[in-house]
């Protein structure tokens, strides 16, 4: 891979790698080629998030029927000292995977005892440059000795670029759940791989519970996930040159028992003929065909460790809310 590029901003206490400057669209475009060539039909969830589709995702965040956000937020609440007690034992950085808005690192932040310098660094990695640059400017503002090391990056496939040293990788929301079981765990190795013995890993992972909450989560009765997940395409068009029209497409999400997963789709409401004029690909839907847009994997306490053990990871403390639908692991390499 070749080196990130270094743009030292205005503002000494941040400062930005950028990893996707050169072999990010190479990659992207041979990812989408193939998912929209097998069958069935997907696409990479990562291109959910746009402009738009990060402001629906937060909107998401606030439904009633979304339960993972509030549950996470008040379980972080209720640990962030417990978590934070990394720092008090020596410096290092605060690695934050797929940063997105600072709701949840402020929680964590608040807890580093109000002074940041020589102490704590944080690490944003985020595949949005505006999305990771709009949250920086704001932590820098808010917190006026805090350092920042922004990095531009496809967490899944740059974890080479972590800075070394000391640090506490987290990775919140339950976005591990989106990855299919053999990407779970060889993305679970590698951030074993990149660990020291010093280290922690604090990972989200949203339980199995009942099976009509985690379906009203994901079809929300003011169908904001349904134009969540119809952005994709408008995404698409933006970035490839396509001409996908989203009103073609019905929202489909469902939860698997067997695979104990949420599966999003977009269901083609009649037969679809686009193209994505940039990779010269030509899309056809049959009327009915289903393009799977996500996998969102829930978790027993069993598979779970099963998972760590596999990974070469254990667990080190493990908090759950009072009806155990959210948990958050802290993790050590084992």
């Amino acid at each position: 891979m070749p080196l990130p590029k270094r743009a030292a901003l205005q503002n000494q206490r941040l400062e930005i790698l950028n990893c996707l400057a050169d072999d990010g669209r190479e990659t992207d475009a041979a990812e989408i080629r193939r998912g929209l060539s097998q069958s069935p039909k997907r696409l990479p969830c990562k291109y959910f998030y746009d402009v738009i589709g990060s402001r629906l995702f937060e909107e998401i965040c606030l439904l009633p029927e979304y339960y993972l956000t509030r549950t996470e937020i008040a379980l972080l609440a209720r640990e962030a000292s417990a978590i934070m007690d990394f720092f008090a034992k020596a410096d290092g950085d605060l690695v934050e995977l797929g940063s997105g808005s600072n709701q949840k690192i402020k929680l964590l932040l608040n807890e580093a005892g109000g002074s940041f310098s020589g102490r704590v660094r944080y690490v944003p990695v985020d595949i949005s440059s505006s999305a990771l640059l709009g949250s920086a400017r704001e932590l820098l503002y808010l917190y006026d000795d805090l350092a920042i090391l922004g990095i531009i990056a496809d967490f899944t496939r740059h974890l080479e670029v972590l800075p070394p040293g000391r640090k506490l990788i987290t990775f919140l929301g339950s976005t591990i759940g989106n990855f299919s079981d053999q990407d779970r765990i060889a993305f679970l190795k590698h951030i074993a791989a990149s660990m020291t013995c010093e280290d922690k890993f604090l990972l989200g992972l949203d339980m199995v519970k009942p099976v009509a909450i985690i379906e009203l989560a994901y079809n929300d009765s003011r169908g904001v996930t349904a134009a969540f997940n119809k952005n994709i395409l408008s995404h698409l068009n933006h970035a490839w040159e396509g001409n996908f029209n989203p009103d073609d497409f019905d929202h489909v999400a469902r939860f698997d028992r067997y695979q104990e997963r949420v599966e999003m789709y977009l269901r083609a409401s009649r037969p679809v003929s686009a193209r994505l004029a940039a990779l010269d690909l030509p899309i056809t839907c049959r009327h009915g065909e289903a393009i799977l847009t996500e996998t969102c994997h829930k978790f027993t306490n069993q598979k779970a460790r099963q998972d760590f053990q596999t990974a070469g990871l254990a667990v080190d403390q493990w908090f759950s809310d009072a009806s155990s639908w959210f948990s958050l692991v802290l993790l050590k390499k084992s």
